[in-house]
């Protein structure tokens, strides 16, 4: 689908602009590449100069933002790559990069995705020549959307996501609105009132599929890792919090701290949602006068160990499997919180904080089935995680009802691929 009529203003600001920024793409990159958010490896790519050739036949490109998105869609591109069709996956950080190549079917191909400028995007495109589109969530990058749809790319919105909060703000800007969605020739919504507002916004063509994280299988664990693991902290009570933000570990140490009253053998495990925190968060618990051991340097912990951290890249399944509790990260601070169905598939009791918008839906219906508590604080947290860990029957309870709570939502994959089973058919018999 191409588009019609001109521009917004705002549309054409921001082409402007970043066409004029290209030539100082570098500085940005170099600036990333120190706060090591880039791969110094194939830093290029962010600039659309692929690294790999495009293999013949058809490419069905897919596209997720972080780490979140990307494990999103992974259902879709195994599908996707059971009919045979070549799948590029991009994404923009390096966490989503690891975490993609170790997950991602035989055969799929990962790029990172060029930064939003015409140039990089129009480069990306003459080279990968993707013949449908598929792209995470809520990735309204105005330059990668038109330059698709100008060369005639159906462009399809999978497992879209459109917070109340964004939806007001993009209500105020009704026309640039309307014109960036006129790009998606299909948008398919996690639930009915997300589907109401990208309508409401200008989609054309919009379907509520269901969110196919639901659909997401839970992630692995080395069964050599999961059986040393268990040696090692055999007969001690742990405690995890997963996918920690900066702002929010001093109140898990703090957490643990008191908690230790009671459980005096705790230890508490924290994945940070950027491993590249590890050291940072070892720091300040050694600030608090504890010991940490960090699995980025191929410590276990050992008896004398209070606090552990799992700076690494895919090994939350492994952690999962290992807590009866967890508490989830990214909902003590303004971040929204952080995909709570994971854990509800693994067994584990939930805690989480107040700040969980990104996923409002899912933490209201795990707290009304009582697989889920929300704390407040530290005090709060540890409170909740002592009654946990004094009375296994409430631990039970909480998991079943949490994984009660989301399989029953599953099927949010067959809902999508028989969206997109149109786009796949001309593909494969030559658009």
């Amino acid at each position: 689908m191409q588009l019609r009529g001109r521009a917004p203003f705002p549309i054409r600001a921001y082409r402007g602009m970043t066409r004029w920024a290209a030539p100082f793409a570098g500085s940005i990159l170099n600036w990333r590449l120190k706060r090591g958010k880039e791969d110094p490896e194939r830093v290029h790519e962010r600039r659309g100069i692929a690294s790999l050739e495009r293999p013949p036949g058809p490419l069905v490109w897919v596209h997720g933002a972080s780490v979140g998105e990307v494990l999103s869609v992974l259902p879709v591109v195994e599908h996707i790559r059971a009919q045979g069709f070549n799948v590029l996956v991009t994404s923009g950080t390096v966490t989503a990069a690891q975490m993609a190549e170790q997950r991602m079917p035989a055969g799929t191909l990962h790029q990172y995705v060029p930064l939003d400028s015409p140039r990089f995007v129009q480069a990306f495109l003459n080279h990968w020549r993707p013949e449908l589109a598929l792209i995470a969530e809520s990735e309204f990058w105005p330059n990668l959307l038109m330059e698709a749809s100008a060369r005639g790319i159906p462009v399809v919105l999978v497992n879209g996501r459109l917070s109340l909060r964004s939806f007001t703000r993009w209500k105020k800007a009704g026309k640039t609105a309307r014109f960036l969605l006129s790009n998606f020739d299909l948008c398919l919504a996690q639930d009915r009132e997300i589907a109401d507002r990208l309508a409401q916004l200008g989609a054309r063509r919009v379907l509520a599929t269901g969110n196919l994280k639901f659909d997401v299988m839970p992630p692995p664990a080395d069964p050599h890792d999961l059986q040393e693991m268990k040696r090692t902290v055999y007969g001690r009570p742990v405690f995890l919090a997963a996918s920690t933000h900066r702002g929010e570990d001093e109140d898990v140490i703090e957490a643990h701290i008191e908690a230790m009253e009671r459980v005096p053998n705790l230890l508490t495990i924290i994945v940070p949602r950027h491993p590249e925190r590890g050291g940072e968060i070892a720091q300040l618990v050694q600030e608090y006068r504890l010991a940490p051991a960090m699995r980025s340097r191929n410590h276990l912990p050992d008896r004398g160990t209070h606090v552990y951290v799992a700076d690494t890249i895919g090994e939350l399944g492994l952690f999962y499997r290992l807590a009866p509790v967890v508490f989830m990260g990214g909902s003590l601070i303004r971040h929204g919180g952080q995909n709570p169905i994971e854990p509800a598939k693994l067994d584990s009791a939930i805690l989480h904080g107040p700040n969980v918008h990104n996923f409002g839906s899912i933490y209201s219906e795990l707290n009304r089935q009582r697989g889920a508590a929300t704390v407040s604080d530290s005090r709060s947290l540890a409170k909740s995680l002592v009654r946990l860990l004094e009375d296994p029957a409430l631990v039970h309870a909480m998991a079943k009802a949490a994984q009660a709570t989301v399989v029953p939502l599953t099927g949010a994959l067959n809902r999508t691929a028989n969206a997109i089973e149109p786009y796949l058919v001309q593909l494969r018999f030559g658009r």
